[in-house]
């Protein structure tokens, strides 16, 4: 049997949410599940930082990658706001001419 250390079944775990984020990116039609979906990946790209920044108990970990997650996330709340209302501003001008 293999035995995987706890980094590589975090990086794994991000690889797979990464991916299930891509295919809601690409399967779906509605813009909020879009961006969900987007999001999804982002969350899912900072799990793999933090699983590459993993070192043995005694070492520190290294923290650049740890402060790129953490400005990402930063990024990815803002850039959802403005997604966010951009989808609403979409839907409001969409059902607007459909009257």
């Amino acid at each position: 049997m293999i035995a995987l250390s706890q980094a590589t079944i975090y990086g794994l775990a991000g690889l797979a949410v990464f991916g299930l984020g891509l295919m809601g990116v690409l399967g779906a039609a509605e813009r909020l599940r879009r961006l969900i979906a987007l999001n999804l990946c982002a969350a899912g790209a900072g799990m793999v930082l933090i699983a590459a920044a993993w070192r043995s108990p005694p070492a520190v970990p290294d923290p650049v990658p740890h402060a790129l997650v953490i400005t990402g996330i930063v990024v990815m709340v803002s850039a959802t706001a403005v997604a966010l209302a951009l989808i609403r501003r979409l839907h409001s001008l969409e059902t607007d001419t459909d009257d």
